[in-house]
């Protein structure tokens, strides 16, 4: 089994979302925190690819902000090939960032406009030293054939074209500075379902010839059966299940997850979805006591009010139950 490329241990994200001072002053209030992330920890094999999986506000996007670095975790640790991100001074962080690099949701966000093609993709080779002069315009018309554009779109702007081709482009730079991981949030949910097919298609190409490591931010299910070796479901900040991913598909464990996936579509009946999802979820500045996922769980027994379920070992990973807790006994 191969050695983890990325581990995560005990990761926290807190958020400060109180009023000014003034307004709490006057109002007699205390500071309020949004817990975004609580307590993660997983690891990332290398050549594999990890999901994380969870309704809108669960964390995942946290998550892979905190990975490569946009943002600080406020508790917790991130090895990266055995060191610690979060400790290392700011030049050794600078050392490492070229072997990580992120993949953004919004191909029309995340291009700046302004710039031609070819300087996007130049801009990692000339900051980490990596080409100069004319090896850089052979070195982005390379990485532009490799994501499936040609040479000669350098030379346009990223207004220039479709919302697929940005997404290709934007890889070509990810992959610009010879990166070993890489962190995808939603790379393919602002585009068309069949170019969505396209690009996760070239992804896997790109992983299986560069031998890539990736985290893959998803909150479509069906996309993350395509995609992912092992899953994570995160549930209000918090790391429910973790599996690989035919068994997660084939026998969930957690209750939430159970959920997710009775949610998903079934084609066979038009497309219409299975079952609805009950309830919403909670406000993370006041979450509920104990799990928090019990005002929504149909298994859910007075202990789940009141204390944080442990982590019970399954077939191929965990899950955070005291339901799944009780069939093991």
């Amino acid at each position: 089994m191969a050695e983890p490329l990325l581990r995560i241990e005990n990761l926290w994200r807190r958020f400060d979302v109180s009023k000014p001072w003034l307004n709490r002053v006057i109002e007699r209030e205390e500071r309020q925190y949004l817990t975004a992330v609580a307590d993660v920890s997983f690891d990332i094999r290398k050549g594999e690819t990890f999901a994380l999986v969870g309704e809108s506000g669960s964390g995942k996007s946290t998550i892979a902000k905190m990975v490569v670095g946009l943002l600080s975790a406020s508790r917790g640790h991130i090895h990266f090939d055995g060191r610690d991100l979060t400790s290392l001074p700011p030049a050794e962080i600078r050392a490492q960032r070229r072997r990580f690099q992120m993949i953004f949701q919004d191909p029309y966000a995340s291009l700046n406009p302004r710039w031609r093609v070819g300087d996007i993709i130049a801009e990692p080779l000339r900051t980490f030293g990596i080409a100069r002069g004319a090896e850089t315009s052979r070195e982005v018309g390379r990485l532009l054939d490799t994501v499936g554009l040609s040479a000669g779109d350098a030379d346009k702007f990223p207004h220039e074209f479709s919302g697929g081709q940005r997404q290709r482009i934007a890889i070509a730079r990810a992959l610009s500075s010879r990166p070993e991981f890489i962190v995808c949030d939603e790379p393919t949910s602002a585009l068309d379902v069949s170019v969505q097919a396209q690009i996760l298609n070239l992804m896997r190409d790109l992983q299986d010839e560069m031998g890539l490591t990736y985290l893959f931010i998803s909150h479509d299910l069906s996309v993350v059966h395509h995609m992912a070796d092992r899953i994570g479901v995160l549930y209000l900040g918090r790391l429910v299940e973790v599996a690989d991913g035919k068994a997660l598909f084939r026998d969930p464990q957690h209750p939430y997850t159970r959920m997710l996936l009775d949610a998903v579509p079934d084609l066979a009946a038009g497309g219409r979805g299975r079952k609805r999802v009950e309830g919403e979820i909670p406000n993370p500045i006041d979450p509920p006591p104990g799990c928090a996922f019990h005002p929504r769980c149909p298994l859910a027994m007075p202990v789940c009010r009141e204390k944080v379920p442990p982590a019970v070992p399954t077939k191929t990973g965990f899950a955070e139950c005291f339901a799944v807790a009780e069939e093991t006994v």
